[in-house]
């Protein structure tokens, strides 16, 4: 767009954000860079974005009488979800009405459940994913995990940073891992995904930007992960040629197929008989915080330039980085953060807390980011410095 209007004034040019957390305070400060006025929204008061947005609301995101509601009352320019668990049909309407939904709202009605994305990819693009089936009960549960075979990884179809999801490797452990699915899903629905086990070498993310101009690749990003969520994530991951160009076509058949603008977080595996497709967010991704301190443009800045239509010359990493989750222990109520100054003591190290106004157990309420020489080294300096915050 060649016209950005003035935040708080008639004809401003206005971001609805559905999803107000660190991702989304991310996008906000971007946006707000650029000169535009930002709303952010999510179902608990004070979330990181709502600490700097021009206005905020609180509400559940998947009544979709609730969503109707504030959209009509805000008027934005550009609907932004944030995360997984908002009433996408409702979406559907306003976008049928003349609402522009990044990237669009089918991409984001497909994406949030597993189900919709992996038959898009493995039935319609014929993509290399791993064997999947899905169960509404703990009985299919097991018939499915017994048809693929041992160890199988169990899902919920909706939910988002790993919550609810499981390895298992002995049937002994199926009943716990269908409880774990139940406890960690968004929304109201049973059904989960099994999957075979994909004997991988590397998980990376291939952050793909859909713009006016065509398809970006950001160079790859190779992240660890512990029961589902990500741990550490560094950039940029070392791939062959062969590889590159195969997730890069893998990459770009999906987000071709989803549509709109915006940048897309493709998760993929790297095994020795090829790369496998995984999942995809219609948005930044967790891993990708690495990007706020590799890449010339972090994959917030993309994100919005995408949206707004703004040119994106280059994406350049000029030296490696990595990124290093820090994780609450206990629940606390406004958490304070202690270590800070000895996190920071190194060169090249820097630190995003994320204003989150109460922790809990496995929670991510801040992230270490560090530059080296190499990426093993970028990555010691970021595991240091996660290691010394204290949250108490």
């Amino acid at each position: 767009m060649s016209r950005i209007g003035t935040p708080l004034r008639k004809g401003a040019t206005r971001m609805l954000l559905l999803g107000a957390g660190e991702l989304g305070k991310e996008v906000a400060l971007e946006a707000m860079r650029l000169g535009v006025e930002v709303v952010a929204c999510d179902r608990y008061a004070d979330a990181p974005a709502m600490q700097i947005a021009h206005r905020s609301h609180v509400f559940d995101m998947l009544d979709a009488g609730q969503v109707r509601s504030i959209i009509l009352r805000e008027q934005p320019d550009f609907i932004v979800p944030e995360i997984e668990a908002i009433a996408t049909p409702e979406l559907l309407e306003l976008e049928n009405e003349g609402f522009t939904v990044i990237p669009t709202a089918r991409a984001a009605r497909l994406t949030m459940d597993r189900e919709g994305i992996r038959r898009l990819a493995a039935e319609e693009l014929g993509l290399r994913t791993a064997a999947y089936r899905f169960a509404d009960t703990e009985a299919e549960l097991r018939a499915a995990a017994t048809e693929l075979g041992f160890p199988v990884v169990i899902k919920p179809v909706m939910s988002s940073s790993g919550k609810g999801q499981s390895t298992v490797r002995h049937e002994a452990d199926l009943e716990a891992a269908w409880a774990v699915a139940q406890q960690g899903k968004r929304g109201r629905e049973a059904r989960v995904i099994v999957e075979a086990f994909v004997r991988f070498h590397t998980e990376i993310t291939l952050l793909t930007v859909r713009t006016a101009q065509g398809t970006l690749f950001c160079p790859p990003i190779g992240h660890l992960q512990k029961d589902g969520d990500y741990v550490e994530s560094w950039q940029p991951q070392p791939m062959s040629q062969v590889e590159l160009e195969e997730a890069q076509r893998i990459a770009k058949a999906v987000t071709d197929n989803l549509g709109g603008r915006g940048i897309f977080g493709v998760e993929l595996f790297l095994a020795d008989d090829g790369v496998y497709f995984s999942e995809v967010s219609p948005r930044p991704h967790d891993t990708g915080m690495v990007t706020l301190i590799t890449q010339n443009l972090s994959e917030f800045a993309l994100h919005v330039r995408a949206i707004l239509g703004l040119p994106i010359p280059n994406i350049d990493v000029p030296r490696p980085g990595a990124s290093a989750a820090i994780r609450a222990t206990e629940t606390i109520h406004a958490p304070s953060f202690y270590g800070v100054a000895d996190a920071l003591k190194e060169p090249d190290t820097q630190l995003r807390i994320f204003g989150k106004p109460y922790s809990m157990p496995k929670r991510r309420m801040a992230v270490a980011l560090a530059l080296g020489d190499d990426v093993e080294s970028a990555r010691d300096k970021a595991r240091r410095a996660a290691e010394v915050i204290d949250i108490r």
